[in-house]
């Protein structure tokens, strides 16, 4: 049975795949209201919120007879909101003992690998240089020490879909920094094809970059992008002090052949 901690953006329509392959998926929200909505996807739904210092809901029931979860909750440390995201997985991870739950899969980012300059692989060392991406280096830490637990380390680049994209926001913005550095993104369709694929051909105890293989700079991709929307361009500074990084999903196309069929471009 498959728990998805987190259907949202990524985790309902993930859940919804995985039924249309025949597996049973538990899910949860922190929204009492999208219970039914979960429902109505045959997915067996649960409140559970995860917190710091106590987590609320059934997370008991929700665990029972899961043996594969997935974790999809990501750090909200923008604004003034400074969770300890570390904390919050530590108690997670503390429910999940003594479980039926033997796989994990740990859905991160590649804010771990910090301000790096040239090609980054799974075999960079993280250096982390925003809470939210310190945070999330430490929380794969958590899981990924317990040697009684399988666990997958997924780190995604930026996300989007047709329905989510930065350059909604971008737009509105001057003086932006760095209009020469690569982009490194991927779609949410292509995110949903790799956690399907760990979990069905078992590609447990890995570390998994998921970028898409192609990465304009900044300044071309987020122009092209806003001309296509008719949205305001954005405006960058000049500036060419830093080449900035490009990461490869070295593991998934070098080892795996995987290939990644929603381009990030229209």
């Amino acid at each position: 049975m498959i728990g998805i901690i987190g259907c949202g953006w990524l985790g309902l329509p993930l859940a919804k795949v995985f039924i249309e392959k025949r597996f049973t998926v538990k899910g949860t929200t922190t929204s009492e209201d999208k219970l039914q909505i979960l429902r109505q996807e045959k997915i067996h739904p649960y409140y559970v919120l995860l917190s710091e210092t106590a987590i609320q809901g059934p997370i008991d029931a929700f665990l029972k007879d899961v043996t594969t979860l997935i974790i999809n909750v990501p750090p909200k440390l923008r604004g003034t909101n400074t969770e300890n995201y570390v904390a919050k997985m530590q108690l997670l991870h503390h429910e999940i003992k003594n479980t039926s739950v033997k796989n994990i899969v740990f859905v991160s980012s590649t804010s771990v690998y910090g301000d790096f300059d040239g090609i980054v692989t799974e075999k960079t060392t993280p250096t982390p240089n925003t809470e939210s991406g310190h945070q999330l280096l430490l929380a794969e830490q958590v899981f990924k020490e317990d040697t009684n637990l399988k666990m997958t380390i997924i780190r995604f680049g930026g996300l989007i879909s047709e329905d989510r994209h930065p350059v909604t926001m971008l737009s509105k913005k001057t003086n932006l920094k760095n209009g020469h550095h690569p982009v490194n993104l991927i779609h949410r369709n292509d995110c949903i094809r790799i956690i399907l694929a760990v979990v069905e051909n078992d590609w447990w105890n890995e570390i998994i970059n998921g970028v898409y293989p192609e990465h304009p700079t900044k300044k071309e991709y987020y122009t092209a992008e806003a001309i296509e929307r008719g949205l305001k361009k954005p405006e960058y500074d000049a500036d060419n002090s830093e080449k900035g990084k490009i990461i490869t999903s070295s593991w998934l196309l070098n080892v795996k052949k995987f290939e990644f069929l929603t381009p990030i471009k229209k």
